[in-house]
């Protein structure tokens, strides 16, 4: 199944809801209603009941001896019922433990589409919102129309190549399907992001890579304010409760205040933090951090450093020299190089991303705080004109609302129910 076609079976399914609700109330209404009715009909049988126990009486003491010489037999037969059964647990084992891990499967399938639909509830209102505004000014779909949609998905953060390419094919689509009315127009516009979506994001690996023996190093680079460091504790969280031993390097020795900060998050997750006083070598920092990690059989290590934008050659010094730290300790370290970008700063985390892809080899995106942005539109944009994967999100600001990127979620929460439902 496409996803777009998938975003139309979750509007379905929304309204099929809906319509059970509905119609198990109604069904509760017309049953109460029944035993009503029932209650006097039960009062005349009372007294029926009453000459037919002296009977039944009777009858019972006629078939109480029958069934205590029955209950020996009885007992062998439940005997040999037992051993059958257990001989059919034995060999239903594992077809029962096939079905409950489906059932794990699709409870964490659900869980995560519900983070994703809730997350992005803000972004799907405020998309919606657009296109429906763009389509109630035009009785025509002529050339202003389409400047006008450019205009719009750009405001939406998809970012101006995306826009451009979606307003050139849907000139084309709108004439192929002779596309007059607005949800038909609307389910054009949607359906050709999805596919562009789809189509950029065929290559990319929006998974994290762990090392195979040894720690496993993560370094965070972007400005000061995108929330970086609360990736950083949350993450550090997330492992902790997996059970692996969790260190963070406060190389971020430039930002009055960010060393303290992160350990800070060191003591509130009970993860080791090493660090050295304001305005110390940041690869000093790193080195020790390294070699501790190494020493210790430490699983992970999460290294937080300046995000210096402003001044790019000295910024691209400092991340070449504690990534060759890393590396001459730890050969195939660092593991990834994740770049940090606040959502509701739209086009100028765009702008962001390209000057960080200069200065370091940036691997993926965390995108922070997409619960907070009316536009969403910002990962098209990020998958289609940097082809960079974006590999964490955060939906919310509790400890496990920070997720792992699922391309499927995000656009299905995107765009679910702004679309003509499936038939």
């Amino acid at each position: 199944m496409g996803l777009f076609d998938r975003i139309r079976k979750a509007f379905s399914s929304q309204d099929d809801e809906e319509k059970i609700k509905q119609e198990t109330v109604d069904n509760d209404e017309k049953s109460m209603k029944s035993e009503e009715n029932s209650s006097d009909s039960d009062s005349n049988v009372v007294s029926e009941e009453k000459t037919s126990e002296d009977v039944d009486q009777s009858v019972d003491s006629q078939e109480k001896n029958s069934d205590e010489s029955e209950e020996d037999n009885d007992e062998i037969l439940d005997l040999n019922g037992d051993n059958s059964e257990f001989v059919e647990e034995e060999n239903s084992n594992d077809s029962s433990e096939q079905n409950d891990s489906l059932k794990v499967e699709e409870e964490v399938s659900s869980d995560e589409e519900e983070r994703y639909d809730k997350g992005l509830e803000k972004s799907r209102k405020g998309f919606g919102a657009m296109i429906n505004s763009l389509l109630a000014n035009f009785r025509h779909v002529d050339e202003d129309f389409f400047e006008e949609l450019e205009e719009t998905l750009i405001e939406a953060d998809v970012g101006f190549e995306t826009a451009m390419k979606i307003s050139d094919e849907l000139r084309q689509e709108v004439k192929l399907r002779n596309a007059k009315k607005k949800n038909e127009i609307s389910d054009a516009i949607i359906e050709k992001l999805v596919e562009i979506y789809e189509n950029e994001g065929k290559e990319e690996d929006n998974n994290l890579h762990f090392s195979s023996e040894g720690p496993t190093v993560f370094l965070f680079v972007g400005v000061n304010g995108v929330g970086k460091t609360t990736t950083i504790g949350k993450l550090a969280h997330r492992y902790k409760m997996e059970g692996k031993k969790v260190m963070l390097a406060a190389a971020d020795t430039f930002r009055a205040g960010a060393i303290e900060q992160l350990a800070e998050w060191g003591r509130r997750v009970g993860v080791t933090v090493v660090k050295k006083v304001e305005k110390s070598d940041p690869a000093a920092v790193v080195f020790d951090a390294v070699k501790k990690a190494k020493e210790e059989d430490y699983d992970i290590l999460l290294v937080d450093t300046a995000g210096r934008l402003q001044n790019k050659v000295n910024l691209m010094k400092e991340l070449e020299k504690i990534a060759r730290v890393i590396t001459r300790e730890i050969p195939d370290a660092p593991h990834e190089v994740l770049l940090a970008l606040d959502a509701t700063t739209g086009q100028n985390a765009l702008t962001q991303a390209k000057q960080f892809k200069d200065v370091t080899n940036v691997t993926g995106i965390v995108l922070t705080k997409l619960d907070g942005t009316a536009k969403g539109g910002i990962v098209l944009a990020i998958r289609n004109e940097l082809h960079l994967p974006v590999k964490l999100v955060g939906l919310g600001e509790k400890m496990d609302d920070l997720r792992d990127f699922s391309p499927e979620e995000y656009v299905v929460g995107l765009f679910k129910g702004l679309v003509t439902p499936s038939k």
